[in-house]
């Protein structure tokens, strides 16, 4: 296989940091979205579930989004490859995802029970298969699929389904529950935060014993070209990171479960990078059809105008990205969330001539997040004063 160039070097190392983001970030989005109904034991505990990850949710959607446009412009027969040969895949990813968010900006609009355990339900349905499906996906691609001369995936929905990919799935699924529960154990208070610890505890131990299942079956792995000591050495550290979680949870130390969890995550996906790498997509009818990086890259004057456009302005993202997490950083509770009515009971009390919600937290220009801004809105005010920092985010 042709060694790349220094520019095609380095976009798939870009492209790679955009997916561990991705996945780090959007990883307890999914981990906090299973766990909805597990955790939430009332209307106002599933309220604050909800809103530790209201403001940040969607912003952590865009690493997918820039993840699959730097593809496209860096690598465009390797986006040919994935979104043709995994199209159903991706579609049952993408409706998982759409009915996730969906449920978000729904759940708030009225609080009668059957409204609201629907959308529950869907939020819960759409992380799960959303955190099962990306590891499959990932472990198809490190491990290879059916792909002719011409590189078109020849494996159909149920040929992704193996036992290594369904392992890969099971680990993604795992460490995002696991990440999920250390983050809402980081961002609540009271009751949710012990329950949130003792979720995590338990879920993450089974991820140690998946992840590393799954590494070493990685690195045994013929059909990705044997054992590669550097993708090797990466996979351990993630399995050190992952393993470390328990301890920080049994101490109450959440700050550092988390960032042990992210690490974990982030390495786990660096190592399939790695083991990956000169290739984009390994064939596992031929070997000769495999497609490689050089053949999947775009003309060189495309990949230096991309390096300009990212200099300037990947930092400029993650200054701002930074910045929301800093603004959203306290912890929630039930001071924060009880008594606030749903836009129904405001119009509602209105049309009767009451004043409820008028003046207090979660009136009308209160910034009610369980009211018109959906799952983005900010922290309940109190009368006269300004919002707090808001619903999202926590202190480390």
């Amino acid at each position: 296989m042709p060694d790349p160039s220094f520019l095609q070097t380095l976009w798939f190392l870009l492209i790679g940091v955009l997916w561990v983001g991705y996945f780090v970030l959007e990883g307890f989005d999914f981990g906090v979205g299973i766990l909805l109904r597990v955790l939430g034991r009332d209307q106002t505990e599933k309220r604050i579930i909800i809103h530790t990850i209201g403001p940040v949710w969607d912003g952590n959607e865009v690493w997918l989004l820039t993840a699959g446009g730097a593809t496209f412009a860096a690598f465009p027969g390797w986006y040919a490859s994935l979104f043709s040969g995994f199209y159903l895949a991706l579609f049952l990813i993408l409706a998982a995802l759409i009915i996730r968010g969906v449920s978000f900006e729904f759940w708030g609009k009225d609080d009668s029970p059957r409204w609201r355990a629907t959308w529950e339900w869907t939020a819960v349905i759409g992380s799960f298969l959303a955190a099962l499906l990306w590891g499959v996906g990932w472990a198809n691609i490190v491990h290879g699929v059916p792909m002719n001369a011409s590189h078109d995936v020849t494996a159909s929905l149920w040929d992704l389904l193996h036992p290594y990919a369904l392992l890969g799935g099971l680990v993604t699924l795992s460490l995002f529950l696991a990440h999920g529960a250390v983050f809402l154990a980081l961002r609540t208070s009271g009751e949710l935060v012990t329950r949130a610890r003792a979720v995590a505890l338990r879920v993450s131990l089974a991820s140690v014993a998946l992840m590393s299942g799954f590494l070493v079956w990685t690195a045994l792995d013929l059909d990705s070209g044997g054992v590669k000591v550097s993708a090797q050495i990466v996979a351990v550290l993630a399995v050190l990171a992952a393993a470390a979680v328990p301890a920080m949870l049994s101490r109450e130390r959440d700050g550092r479960a988390f960032a042990l969890s992210a690490g974990a995550i982030a390495l786990l996906f660096v190592s399939l990078f790695v083991e990956l790498f000169p290739a984009a997509l390994a064939s596992t009818t031929n070997s000769a059809y495999s497609l490689s990086l050089v053949a999947a890259s775009s003309n060189h004057y495309t990949q230096v105008v991309m390096t300009i456009v990212a200099i300037i302005f990947v930092p400029i993202v993650l200054a701002y990205t930074g910045w929301t997490y800093w603004v959203f950083r306290h912890r929630l509770g039930r001071s924060d969330f009880e008594g606030t009515p749903t836009p129904l009971a405001v119009i509602e009390s209105r049309l009767q001539g009451g004043g409820a919600g008028g003046n207090g937290a979660g009136g009308p220009g209160s910034g009610d997040p369980d009211g018109s801004d959906g799952a983005r809105g900010e922290r309940p005010g109190r009368p006269g004063e300004l919002p707090a920092s808001g619903p999202s985010g926590s202190a480390a």
